[in-house]
């Protein structure tokens, strides 16, 4: 038994089987446009039984012989004339100066952000794409500044004598300049967790164990410097030189802290908390001279506004208060980790504090 099916002169044939036949498929042919129908090009010989069968064509000439039963989920024979030049269809949107909207992408891949509709609890539109609504937090304003861990062993002691001789040239380069002084700090205090993040989710997968939630603790403190970061960048401007020192400070402490977690954690941990002990200390003199007149207490940027949702009329006093607050947990944070390590544990063994800024 034999059947042909011929199209020459539709623009397009879509051919769809999903149900099981018994078929011997000889022959696929393809006849270009303005070709002679009697000189088909052959594309394809097999035989079958198709489950879910697609033939995309301009022009096709399939010649069907016999019976056979062969499953196959799924072919598609595209003609040598089917178009090249087809492109995916573009969403746009206006891209915002402040990280908000998003610049013109290609929606083949089904992610379409400019359709998403995300808008504050006032309804109006969210601003920002570094960061959602349900990632931003409120400060505990409430938490104890005056928490200092009193060295016990060696490591502390290293880690607490290693802080104070960092503190050195930082007061001398930065005096009170404490926009400056905190941009500064801020580049340095976003790598710990992302270096300890990090390490800890290749030990995880190294090992095939669970890391008790500190690679999701860490990685947020890592992400909460930054935005740190990201406010002090709408406050201060700093100069070419203070770049530059940056670039090279964030190149140093990334290797050296890389290297100090890779042979101690719990020094590394330590070294960090009497980091925050300190970066608590400079953001009490940063607010001291705010209210002395010092410093102008000029409006939060609106980064600050959302991220720590803080009342619109809020001042730069109010943000690094915030700031201070956050730099208090990731005291407590890490001082707890060394702890854990002091006792001879893993941190997975105790319960991560995620959600804890």
């Amino acid at each position: 038994m034999s059947q042909l099916v011929t199209r020459t002169g539709l623009p397009s044939l879509l051919v769809h089987s999903r149900v099981n036949h018994n078929m011997f498929m000889r022959f696929v042919f393809v006849v270009r446009n303005g070709e002679d129908t009697k000189n088909p090009m052959p594309v394809h010989d097999c035989c079958g039984g198709f489950s879910d069968f697609s033939i995309r064509s301009k022009y096709v000439q399939v010649s069907l012989l016999g019976t056979f039963n062969l499953n196959w989920r799924t072919m598609c024979s595209a003609s040598a004339t089917e178009k090249k030049d087809e492109k995916p269809r573009i969403d746009t949107v206006k891209k915002d100066q402040k990280g908000g909207g998003s610049v013109a992408v290609p929606s083949y891949w089904g992610i379409e952000t400019a359709k998403m509709k995300i808008a504050r609890k006032d309804g109006s539109k969210w601003p920002w794409n570094c960061f959602m609504p349900w990632e931003t937090h409120q400060a505990d304003l409430t938490i104890d500044l005056k928490k200092h861990h009193v060295p016990k062993n060696l490591a502390d002691k290293i880690a607490y004598v290693t802080v104070k001789l960092l503190r050195i040239p930082t007061d001398m380069f930065f005096q009170r300049r404490y926009g400056c002084r905190a941009m500064m700090l801020e580049t340095v205090a976003a790598v710990p967790g992302m270096v300890g993040g990090m390490l800890l989710h290749l030990k995880s997968i190294r090992r095939f164990e669970h890391s008790g939630g500190w690679i999701k603790a860490l990685l947020e403190e890592a992400e909460n410097e930054r935005m740190h970061l990201m406010t002090m960048m709408e406050l201060v401007k700093p100069q070419w030189y203070e770049r530059l020192l940056v670039i090279l400070v964030q190149g140093v402490f990334f290797s050296s802290f890389f290297t100090c977690y890779v042979v101690s954690p719990r020094l590394a941990h330590r070294i960090v908390g009497y980091l925050e002990e300190e970066a608590i200390h400079s953001y009490t003199e940063f607010l001291e001279d705010i209210d002395d007149g010092k410093i102008e207490n000029v409006a939060a940027p609106a980064i600050a506004i959302d991220y720590w949702r803080l009342p619109e009329d809020a001042t730069l006093k109010d943000v690094v208060t915030v700031i201070r607050a956050d730099e208090a947990h990731h005291r407590d944070v890490n001082h707890f980790a060394s702890d854990i390590r002091n006792q001879g544990k893993e941190l997975r063994e105790a319960a991560a504090p995620v959600g804890y800024h």
